[in-house]
């Protein structure tokens, strides 16, 4: 086979002497330019981020180091790395690739939001308020951030606060579900009813399948003594999420506060499908069924709460109750009522039976 020739750059330095390097075809394949750099690592932060979506934080984080290695100077690999040490609560980690993202790019309302609940995390409240003032200055219509920094102030019990920043997210989004239901909570909290169901009504005609906004409509009626109005807010809450738990118990509590037991039962049943180990719903059944003689059913609920619940008073009580009246068994209900005396209960009647020394 005859030789090839393979051109070889010849520096002549001005002493005469000559070196050779590689080819040139061969150094310039073996160093990627910066677009090449920039795509490989967009590639790599797109891979993470399909990653994280689906759960994969071990394959996301390493796509995300690639893609920084690709190119230190990619603001969104650092991002997509800090939000994964976050997400693996390593706090130290998170910091510093948020803060490398900032040195690449300070404006990002992205990174300072997350910065920002970094910061919470780590009992930091006063720079996590300065991440988010700094978010929302370069950004005034970044409403992540306002959000963000509503709830701080409301962790720090600034409700004036809070409340001008809700109504910041609402002046940009006049119906965002999140600012009415955080304002509308915020209200309720500091007994603002009024304030509370105009912020509920402006919700739920805005999105009329928000369980939870159904759900607070409900408790601030509860709280305002209108039971009709409150029934009909669980109803609409359970209709738009079927496992919404509080509401079938508060339902049913209405139902049995009015004498309705078939109904009511029928809403605490539907308590224990989704939340079998429900003590309360158990103990409502057994007052329901004692109401009903369905005795042996009611036996059940009961002896049930305080398997659930040793500890709670008054289902002793209400057990000690029916095995005195329905059972006509004394020795079982003393023991209930001794019980109900140890965990703090307090009863006149109780406490005359008690005391007469009944074996």
């Amino acid at each position: 086979m005859g030789n090839r020739f393979v051109p070889v750059m010849v520096f002549v330095l001005a002493s005469g002497a000559a070196y050779s390097v590689f080819p040139l075809q061969s150094w310039s394949a073996s160093v990627a330019s910066p677009a090449n750099r920039k795509d490989e690592a967009l590639s790599h932060i797109e891979r993470g981020e399909t990653l994280l979506r689906q759960g994969d934080l071990k394959g996301a984080a390493d796509a995300a180091r690639r893609a920084v290695e690709s190119n230190p100077s990619s603001a969104e690999g650092h991002y997509l790395l800090g939000r994964l040490h976050l997400k693996d609560r390593k706090l130290e980690k998170a910091a510093e690739a948020f803060s490398r993202s900032l040195n690449i790019r300070p404006a990002s309302p992205d990174v300072l939001n997350d910065l920002a609940g970094l910061y919470v995390l780590q009992g930091k409240p006063a720079e996590a308020e300065q991440a988010l003032i700094r978010a929302v200055a370069a950004h005034p219509a970044h409403i992540e951030s306002y959000l963000s920094l509503a709830k701080l102030y409301e962790r720090r019990r600034d409700v004036a606060a809070a409340k001008k920043t809700y109504a910041r997210v609402l002046a940009v989004e006049p119906t965002h579900a999140d600012a009415l239901f955080g304002l509308a909570t915020l209200c309720d909290n500091q007994g603002e009813y009024q304030e509370a169901r105009e912020a509920v009504r402006r919700l739920t005609k805005a999105h009329p399948a928000h369980a939870d906004a159904w759900y607070l409509n409900g408790q601030i009626a509860e709280k305002n003594g209108d039971l009709d109005e409150a029934a009909s807010a669980y109803q609409r809450a359970i209709a738009a999420k079927p496992d919404l738990v509080d509401a079938h118990f508060n339902l049913g509590f209405i139902y049995r506060s009015r004498n309705r037991p078939d109904e009511a039962e029928r809403e605490f049943l539907e308590v224990l499908r989704y939340r079998p180990e429900y003590a309360e719903a158990h103990l409502n059944l057994g007052s329901i069924y004692t109401g009903m003689n369905r005795l042996e059913e009611a036996e059940r609920a009961y002896e049930k709460t305080v398997a659930l619940k040793p500890d709670h008073a008054e289902a002793r009580y209400s057990l000690g109750v029916f095995y005195e009246l329905h059972r006509k068994d004394m020795p079982r209900a003393l023991a209930q009522y001794r019980k109900y005396q140890e965990l703090g209960g307090r009863d006149d009647r109780v406490e005359r039976i008690l005391g007469a020394g009944l074996p």
